[in-house]
């Protein structure tokens, strides 16, 4: 995200775990690093003061609150009319309409709540953190992450509201890409209040989707074709009459 953030001219603030700050070395002398936990109140204060845009990954770690002590703190501190972007996986949900396969309810409902006993990972938290910002009346977006993998970048991934639409059917993101959606998703204000389920934009469910639309648009676009021509030969026909009427004048 602070590379797509760079290249698009922004001046980044960035907030960081003491152990990971050395990740952060390239980009030393062309952003501001503030150590410490995303959910510590202060250092969040400090790291959105002058900011117009927040991006956000609830990491759901451990099990004391940090996703939703990390949300809190950004909506308490972000400044007013700030466009705010978060990060988490599918298994979010906003509306209840989402359809998920055996796969991802046995990591939610298995894996997930030995995560919690094993005190790793509280995907409680996340779920209670995102339903903290969608109450919020500022101006967030929530994007849902599917699975991720390495690679260069496809390009900016598509999304749709709901998981289980079969645009979304192949479930693979390339990370790259994942920051990418969630860097542009800062100047598109389509995109407030909603919580795009993103899939890479060259996986075959995207592709399918797209081949899908271009048949569905191919008769729409001959039908304006066959109006256009006929309107054209009506032109045509109209200019005749008038010709001949005025020869017959002379």
């Amino acid at each position: 995200m602070v590379q797509h953030a760079l290249d698009r001219g922004y001046e980044v603030v960035a907030v960081c775990r003491d152990a990971s700050v050395k990740k952060l070395d390239a980009f030393k002398e062309r952003i501001a690093v503030i150590p410490g936990a995303t959910n510590g109140r202060e250092v969040i204060r400090r790291a959105v003061a002058s900011c117009d845009g927040v991006l956000v990954v609830l990491a759901p770690m451990g099990v004391h609150q940090y996703a939703s002590g990390t949300a809190q703190a950004v909506l308490d501190y972000a400044r007013p009319g700030a466009r705010l972007v978060f990060s988490c996986g599918w298994h979010i949900t906003r509306d209840g309409k989402d359809v998920y396969s055996l796969k991802i309810k046995l990591l939610v409902h298995v894996v997930g709540r030995l995560a919690r006993l094993a005190r790793v990972v509280d995907l409680d938290d996340q779920v209670e953190a995102c339903r903290r910002v969608f109450a919020s009346n500022t101006r967030w977006t929530v994007v849902r992450g599917s699975d991720l993998e390495e690679g260069e970048s496809q390009g900016l991934p598509v999304w749709s509201r709901h998981v289980g639409d079969p645009i979304l059917a192949s479930n693979i993101t390339r990370r790259v890409d994942f920051a990418l959606f969630m860097v542009a998703a800062l100047e598109n204000d389509a995109l407030i209040h909603e919580a795009p389920a993103i899939v890479g934009c060259n996986t075959p469910s995207a592709l399918a989707h797209a081949a899908a639309r271009a048949r569905t648009d191919e008769p729409v676009a001959k039908i304006v074709q066959a109006h256009e021509s006929k309107l054209r030969s009506d032109r045509r026909r109209n200019q005749a009459a008038r010709d001949e009427n005025e020869d017959g004048a002379d």
